[in-house]
């Protein structure tokens, strides 16, 4: 593909088939208030942090409720699910095995608060490949911005150039590209709205880690 000395991944429709899980979570919290979920509501939150979608679900739904009581819910929702269901992608598992053959420092970027993380990546039996962890919790601004995979390659002890990101959504790709690395497109259902896009600005594109093994 090309060198590189750290790979630093996205979670969500990246190494996790968890997009699913998300929607069915969003549909029934909206249920629960009487809102048919928007068809651009998806797209519209997936880079953002848990504070961030919260503030935007406030405001576009005109909800008299806290920002940290939907958060709470939502974990309360998404915890069992983490825990216990949401599978890794094809070839994942493998694709970590040869890069830490290789000697490649991994880190993760997340959305996704500790608390789902860790249940996730231990469950499916991947936890222990990650050098460095970082979410959305640990920086101020979410994937509009590089701040979470700047932080990420830092605590790699790595330049962002010698870096490569996987992301399956346009923006943390396009934000990845801003900050100077390298960039993997990873395709999900979810975002095959973005896809002509994500492939095109893209280093690489790949349908399955298969692709890059």
């Amino acid at each position: 593909m090309f060198d590189f000395k750290g790979a630093i991944f996205d979670l969500d429709g990246t190494l996790i088939d968890s997009m699913g899980v998300w929607e069915k979570i969003d549909k029934e919290f909206l249920k629960k208030r009487n809102i048919d979920m928007p068809s651009d509501y998806i797209e519209k939150i997936n880079s953002m942090s848990f504070e961030k979608v919260a503030q935007y679900t406030i405001e576009r739904f005109n909800l008299k409720e806290r920002e940290e009581d939907l958060i709470k819910e939502w974990n309360e929702m998404a915890i069992y699910e983490y825990s216990n269901n949401i599978t890794l992608k094809p070839n994942v598992k493998e694709y970590l095995e040869k890069l830490k053959e290789n000697n490649i420092r991994i880190g993760l970027s997340t959305s996704s608060p500790k608390i789902l993380y860790e249940s996730v990546l231990k469950n499916n039996h991947i936890y222990e490949y990650f050098d460095v962890l970082v979410s959305l919790e640990d920086v101020k601004r979410d994937k509009n911005y590089p701040d979470i995979y700047l932080l990420t390659a830092e605590r790699l002890d790595l330049n962002p150039q010698d870096c490569v990101g996987f992301e399956d959504v346009l923006v943390g790709i396009n934000t990845l590209k801003k900050a100077y690395f390298k960039t993997v497109g990873v395709y999900d259902k979810y975002a095959d709205s973005e896809i002509e896009d994500i492939k095109e600005i893209s280093d690489k594109f790949i349908y399955n880690f298969k692709d890059i093994m």
